[in-house]
């Protein structure tokens, strides 16, 4: 597969959805540059003494319509191209739900296997007191990503209180509950790629509780989604993990995948009653929805072709590239776009943002049912824009969004 550069890819649909709107140059220009790039590089004391310097990125993109925020991720292919791409499909993905904020990305280029708990304590909390400059709860609100979790945020938490002298439980969301952390955050994104998935099945005349589904990636997202699909009824007959694919027509038992295989030696190729499949062919598999919630651009011009899905919906960030939009687009098949997809966890982190301001916490049935009216809202939103331009649904969602921020970004005005 060739190699994908992913922000050019996210410049592209920028410039699809500016085409519609007759963007103005002069904004296009500033919507396809980030506000901010940070790189910091950083000395950490490693557990035999040695000391090891690590490089890291924060990305803030456009703040227009509020606070940045976005994930971090500690990865060994973490780069600035990559966070700045990451960086501005949350913008859009904040804009298309209509929650104020605006986009960031961040993270360290590290393999988390080869440290203990301690080095990467250490490392996050010299991390975060690099940029710290640029983070805050009003200004720039981290979340965790690949290769960090709600210890990471807990850790962030503490050192940015630290240096402040009092506890900011806003300034990182998908932090552990009795820090501050939301109930339902840690299923929201999953969550919302089921709920837009079952809009999507409205309109498709399609009965989601009868659908055959397959779902590249087991992590957080790929794991809580196909688990909800389970439970509403449908059958998950593929799944893959980093170790590989595995596929039954009769479906999977989900909750044992996750319970008894996932994140072990061998992940779940251990389970038995199954057919092993590669990853190329899972993602050729006939069946009613697939649901791409691994990594970007995995479904290309190389094998887009051969996708038997009637819908697409991203739970992944960027794992469609344009060339593949267009013959997906082409063979009749709906792609629910990551930047509507999979924004229920952004949502969620907006909720848990918002109730550690106030000091006033809500129950998880609350959360989830605000999460669903704002998916389900977004999803109309879109819907009629497609409809309305005859386009696909990743160009309505994009309209829709740059729209609302280059509006924000008008009104508010060039200072000076």
């Amino acid at each position: 597969m060739s190699e994908i550069n992913v922000l050019d890819m996210a410049r592209k649909q920028l410039a699809v959805a500016a085409q519609y709107l007759d963007l103005d140059d002069g904004l296009h220009a500033v919507l396809a540059q980030p506000k901010r790039q940070v790189v910091v590089n950083f000395p950490v004391v490693m557990d035999n003494g040695e000391v090891q310097c690590f490089q890291g990125y924060r990305v803030q993109h456009n703040s227009s319509r509020g606070p940045t925020k976005g994930g971090l991720r500690y990865h060994p292919e973490v780069d600035l191209d990559e966070a700045t791409a990451l960086a501005m499909w949350m913008t859009w993905k904040c804009a298309v739900v209509n929650i104020p904020y605006g986009g960031a990305k961040g993270g360290v280029k590290v393999n988390t296997k080869l440290l203990s708990k301690r080095e990467l304590e250490k490392l996050t909390r010299r991390f975060i007191s690099e940029i710290n400059i640029v983070v805050g709860e009003r200004s720039d609100i981290p979340a965790p990503d690949v290769g960090t979790n709600a210890q990471t945020m807990a850790w962030i938490m503490d050192t940015l209180s630290m240096q402040v002298g009092y506890t900011l439980p806003g300034c990182v969301t998908g932090k552990p509950i009795e820090l501050g952390g939301s109930e339902g955050r840690v299923e929201a994104t999953g969550r919302g790629v089921i709920v837009s998935a079952m809009e999507a099945c409205k309109v498709l005349g399609m009965d989601f509780s009868e659908s055959k589904i397959v779902v590249q990636g087991f992590g957080n997202v790929g794991s809580v989604a196909a688990e909800l699909a389970e439970e509403a009824g449908a059958k998950v007959i593929g799944v893959s993990d980093a170790t590989g694919a595995i596929y039954n027509e009769k479906g999977l038992p989900i909750k044992e995948l996750y319970q008894r295989y996932s994140g072990v030696e061998g992940g779940i190729r251990n389970y038995k009653d199954c057919e092993h499949i590669s990853n190329t062919d899972l993602l050729a598999l006939k069946c009613d929805i697939l649901m791409p919630c691994a990594i970007q651009a995995q479904i290309t011009d190389e094998n887009a072709a051969d996708v038997k899905a009637k819908l697409v919906v991203e739970g992944a960030n960027g794992p469609t590239t344009l060339e593949a939009d267009h013959t997906l687009s082409d063979k009749g098949i709906m792609v629910v776009p990551d930047i509507l997809a999979n924004a229920g966890g952004v949502v969620t982190s907006y909720f848990e943002w918002v109730q550690d301001l106030q000091n006033f916490f809500w129950e998880e049935d609350e959360v989830n049912k605000r999460l669903a009216r704002i998916m389900q809202r977004a999803f109309a939103d879109v819907y009629a824009m497609q409809q309305k331009h005859k386009t696909d649904m990743r160009t309505a969602a994009m309209i829709i969004a740059v729209d609302r921020v280059a509006h924000a970004t008008t009104v508010r005005g060039i200072f000076p």
